[in-house]
């Protein structure tokens, strides 16, 4: 029923009240279901908030090991440029630690010196015409013709004159001989030490006695083999560095011709 009061204000309406039929007594309304919530029992852990539902979502597991290929071929890479540089380090090293090219020279087995043997022979500037008499043989120094032979890389096939070769080694070259006969193979491969080499020369020796006699001012070196290794320890050592004339000194423009006699 609607109830007015007096007065004039304002129309108040009652509240609705539910009347239960069984007791009489009223209650209040329902509330309103939340918005979104659902039916108990049908929840995320299933039917009767404790029945099957979804299955839970297993987590992703992150590795945390490293990727050891790539790191192991770098290493490797690093280790083999370390060991490069140390090799290279070593050998300039020991190429500093080689000492002078007297050291070097000294340091051949077999080599002798006449520059400490015979210090007069070793004297420069001792021109002579003429045939001259050695008592070294090959010569290494001494007096020698005003002529030098010619020593740009020069392989002679026949003997040259011991007055213009002694005149090379005062300009600095090595003269390379060989024994008369000696073969062919072992001619060889003394002629590439030599071709296309300036300060080096070559030619046979009749009645040499060794296979190889190599010569440079002051020093000389006979060996059994052209395969001998101390053969180029000579030239590295002493080539242009026993000139006593220094390394500017001339090795063209002499005689280019082979016989024993000098030219002039």
């Amino acid at each position: 029923m609607s109830i007015s009061t007096s007065g004039g204000g304002a129309e108040r309406r009652p509240s609705t009240v539910k009347v239960d039929k069984t007791t009489g007594a009223g209650k209040p309304p329902a509330a309103k279901k939340a918005a979104g919530a659902r039916p108990a029992g049908k929840g995320p852990q299933g039917k009767g908030g404790g029945g099957k539902g979804r299955k839970p979502i297993a987590p992703v597991k992150v590795s945390g090991g490293r990727n050891w290929g790539p790191i192991a071929v770098a290493g490797a890479v690093v280790l083999v440029a370390l060991g490069i540089i140390g090799v290279g380090i070593f050998y300039t090293v020991r190429s500093d630690n080689a000492g002078s090219w007297e050291d070097q020279a000294a340091a051949i087995d077999g080599v002798v010196n006449y520059r400490e043997t015979d210090p007069k022979l070793v004297e420069g500037s001792q021109h002579q015409a003429g045939p001259i008499q050695y008592t070294i043989l090959p010569p290494v120094a001494g007096q020698h013709n005003a002529v030098i032979q010619t020593c740009m890389g020069n392989v002679y096939d026949a003997p040259i004159a011991n007055e213009h070769a002694v005149h090379s080694l005062e300009h600095g070259a090595v003269w390379i001989t060989y024994k008369l006969g000696l073969p062919a193979a072992d001619v060889e491969k003394l002629a590439e030490k030599v071709q296309g080499r300036e300060k080096m020369m070559m030619s046979p020796v009749e009645g040499l006695d060794s296979n190889v006699s190599l010569q440079a001012w002051g020093y000389q070196l006979k060996v059994p083999s052209a395969d001998d290794e101390r053969i180029d320890q000579f030239i590295k050592a002493l080539r242009v560095n026993a000139s006593i004339e220094g390394a500017t000194a001339t090795c063209d423009g002499g005689v280019s011709t082979t016989g024993t006699t000098p030219a002039a």
